[in-house]
């Protein structure tokens, strides 16, 4: 069974835990999930079953949509509302205008420090760990892009916003970074991711609704890979191509039914018409690899294409 699932991540629950309990529902031990949420957060979570776990990296490196909420005067350990308030301020003070603009003034590129409760590890352990045992150890910030931040509310002390983000943002160090720039301090209270890629909270369905319907009425949910890629454009091959790439080999420009119109170095869907047979990117002029004018990333043998 190989196949898509978007679920809608009930809040208190971990990531970690939907697989567990998508993996007893469709009985398959290969899952996995790309873009973590917090216990804290609810929304889309997509999950990959069989074959489809070999798509989850690149599914991962797209952008993310949150609606989330936050309080300002209050700054936590765990930067959210299930951790230990550190520092409060007064906010009666801030004005509309300014909390608008300090949340226009997190669009663009920066550098996000992680929090100290999160996933990431040093030296094997995970962060949180350490955090809970009183620990803080130096981090090193990443790159995030904030594309685009609207509010939605604007009640003070209490913001409502959607933010349209880079991968590995966390939002709740947006919200604690928000507080910083207004000079009070702030932490996020609720958080629902609304898209992941093209993913939506529309094509969402919940544990209860899966655990609801039968084994068969199960597989309904499941996208194919070639929807799960429907962003990525699609590259008809020929039958000669379609049996170079059974041996691996990928096509030539002349193999492909119609005219490639990418720029180099796109990622493309090769299919035909039966399903898709590989994700590749489009390399006419690399040079390690002589043969071919697609670099092949992912090779669907058992998606429906062969």
């Amino acid at each position: 069974m190989n196949g898509i699932l978007i679920v809608d991540k009930p809040q208190g629950m971990t990531s970690h835990a939907v697989v567990g309990r998508v993996r007893r529902l469709f009985g398959l031990r290969k899952v996995g999930h790309a873009g973590t949420l917090d216990p804290l957060a609810t929304g889309v979570l997509v999950v990959a079953l069989g074959q489809a776990t070999r798509i989850l990296q690149y599914l991962m490196e797209e952008n993310k949509v949150y609606r989330a909420s936050l309080i300002l005067g209050k700054i936590t350990d765990t930067q959210d509302s299930e951790g230990v308030v550190l520092a409060e301020h007064e906010t009666d003070h801030l004005k509309k205008e300014e909390i608008y603009a300090a949340c226009m003034a997190m669009i663009g590129s920066y550098e996000q420090m992680p929090p100290m409760y999160s996933a990431l590890k040093k030296d094997g352990v995970p962060l949180y760990k350490l955090a809970r045992q009183g620990i803080e150890v130096a981090r090193k910030t990443r790159p995030v892009t904030i594309f685009d931040l609207h509010t939605v509310s604007v009640a003070p002390p209490e913001i409502t916003f959607e933010v349209t983000c880079s991968k590995g943002t966390y939002v709740r160090t947006l919200c604690h970074d928000i507080g910083l720039k207004l000079g009070c301090g702030a932490h996020l209270t609720a958080l629902r991711r609304i898209q992941s890629a093209p993913f939506t909270e529309k094509e969402a369905v919940s544990l209860e609704d899966i655990e609801k319907a039968s084994s068969e009425e199960r597989h309904r949910f499941l996208l194919s890979i070639g929807e799960a890629l429907r962003d990525y454009p699609a590259v008809g091959v020929c039958e000669e191509g379609i049996q170079k790439l059974r041996y691996g080999i990928p096509p030539t420009l002349d193999m492909v039914t119609e005219k490639v119109t990418l720029e180099e170095g796109t990622l493309a869907l090769l299919v035909s018409n039966k399903g898709p047979l590989a994700l590749a990117r489009y390399a006419p002029s690399r040079e390690r690899e002589a043969r071919g004018d697609f670099e092949l990333l992912r090779v669907f043998n058992d998606a429906g294409g062969f």
